[in-house]
């Protein structure tokens, strides 16, 4: 079996693709925050697709690591000269593999945050992109406002040369390109918030307030935020799939990454500096992206959320045999029928019901083996941006909302951190012990976890939500999690 590596490129079996383009000629024009495996199946995997027709040569990416994690990712993709094996797992078991190449360098901005800087100063860098989660644009869920009392935002603003964060570095770097004469980078986020490309803006133009002078009305004035709609179940690797790739390829990669055969992006056509030709790569580049990013966040991802809590109190650890299971597929498509798809407005090319019964589709596909953990975890950033929104729009609007809120329910109820069988349920989240002592609590005090205003804002004042909430949460506690399932899809809860 081979290491995957520049050397043994051009040795891997034949069944293995590989990149047909140089490169050794690749120039970097993007440098990308948070190099995970979505990642690593998308934007990456789009690049390749163009560097494979002859294009977009000069945009390869350079990656960086900020958080201590991303020490590991370091390691790997040095050792495979930015190398990895993509593996899409179709439905009937059937893989498809090859080897991404767009990823030029990585560097991990602890060990030396200058040279992260001054590769995003540099003349042939043009974009900047950005994969760091829900939660690393640093603004209040409920309020919106950036939280200026974070601990690395102030050492960032106390030691400027010296950042930490993804603010400080870039904005260092939007400064430095100011004071050399370069036009600025465009700021792309690809990470799943409604208006992701608005977020950033405001996360940006925050921290360069604080930082002073006229530095923050310039990044407002100047840098261009585009926004984006992404979409592609990406689970995490394990070390069944590094022995699958070794098993059915022939190469030793100390981090594949394992995907479904669906794939979407679509892109507002907002840069500053240039852009590669992602149209010719499949990307949907768009004036407006707002009807798509609303679909996929309170279809796809707020549906995630109400399988997930439901699925893990019932017993349920893989996303497809939640999916698979008939009771909750008439769950999941009577919340989007019934309370999401009301909030949308029309999606240009896109059949709404079509895609519904397509997500139960991909939702059941066993060979991406998605675990329902992964998609219970940092839910206190993902609730109140996916899911909360549509409870608001059907409050204001008359609309139906005991489904949707009955995910808030399941929410609280599996943040008690025990399960229905008395196993401790292992809770990921950055309020874990504010919201499990509220959690905790609600056996005797039923509204102790929607009073956090942090979290739920004002909900707790609704009359309607707070007695639909009463009534499914007494449901998990007194008959279980599928019991009361079963009741909501029946109506008689």
């Amino acid at each position: 079996m081979l290491p995957l590596n520049a050397e043994t490129l051009r040795q891997l079996p034949a069944g293995l693709a590989v990149p047909s383009y140089d490169r050794g000629a690749l120039s970097t024009g993007i440098v990308h925050f948070g190099v995970g495996g979505f990642h690593r199946a998308h934007q990456a995997m789009y690049l390749d697709r163009l560097m494979n027709e002859g294009k977009a040569l000069d945009w390869a990416i350079c990656g960086v690591g900020v958080m201590p994690g991303d020490r590991r990712m370091q390691q790997v993709l040095d050792a495979q000269n930015g190398l990895y094996t993509l593996v899409v797992k179709a439905p009937d078991g059937t893989l498809e593999a090859r080897v991404i190449g767009s990823i030029k360098e990585y560097l991990f901005a602890p060990d030396d945050p200058d040279a992260v800087i001054e590769k995003m100063a540099s003349p042939e860098v043009r974009i900047v992109s950005l994969t760091v989660t829900e939660g690393g644009y640093n603004f209040n869920a409920v309020t919106g406002e950036f939280m200026a009392d974070n601990k690395d935002v102030q050492h960032d603003l106390a030691m400027p040369n010296q950042p930490r964060t993804t603010f400080g570095l870039i904005t260092a770097a939007i400064e430095r390109r100011r004071e050399r004469g370069l036009p600025p980078f465009t700021i792309m986020s690809c990470d799943n918030i409604q208006g992701n490309g608005d977020a950033a803006r405001r996360s940006f133009v925050a921290f360069a307030a604080l930082r002073g002078g006229d530095l923050a009305a310039y990044v407002e004035s100047s840098v261009l935020f585009p926004n984006s709609m992404v979409d592609r179940i990406t689970p995490v690797t394990t070390d069944d799939d590094r022995a699958e790739v070794g098993k059915h390829f022939g190469v030793e990669d100390g981090w594949p990454v394992v995907c479904e055969p669906f794939t979407q992006w679509a892109l507002e056509d907002s840069f500053g500096n240039g852009r590669p030709p992602w149209e010719d790569a499949g990307v949907q580049v768009v004036p407006d992206v707002e009807p798509y990013e609303l679909m996929k966040l309170r279809l796809l991802n707020a549906s995630h959320q109400a399988l997930c809590y439901f699925g893990y109190l019932s017993g349920y650890r893989l996303v497809h045999d939640v999916a698979r299971d008939p009771a909750f597929a008439k769950f999941l498509l009577a919340y989007m029928e019934k309370e999401a798809e009301p909030t949308l407005e029309p999606v240009p090319g896109i059949d709404l019901r079509e895609y519904q019964h397509q997500l139960i589709d991909r939702f059941s596909n066993a060979q991406v083996k998605d675990t329902v953990a992964r998609l219970c975890a940092e839910s206190s950033d993902r609730i109140p941006k996916w899911l909360l929104p549509v409870i608001r729009h059907n409050l204001d609007a008359g609309g139906d909302i005991i489904l949707s809120t009955a995910v808030v329910a399941s929410w609280a109820r599996y943040d008690e951190g025990v399960d229905e069988e008395g196993e401790p349920i292992e809770i990921v989240d950055r309020l874990r012990d504010k919201l499990n002592a509220a959690a905790l609590r609600q056996r005797e005090e039923p509204l102790a976890f929607i009073e956090d205003r942090e979290v739920f804002g004002d909900l707790i004042e609704s009359e309607r939500f707070v007695s639909a909430y009463r009534s499914v949460l007494s449901s998990l506690h007194s008959r279980g999690a599928k019991a009361t399932l079963e009741a909501l899809v029946s109506g008689s809860l």
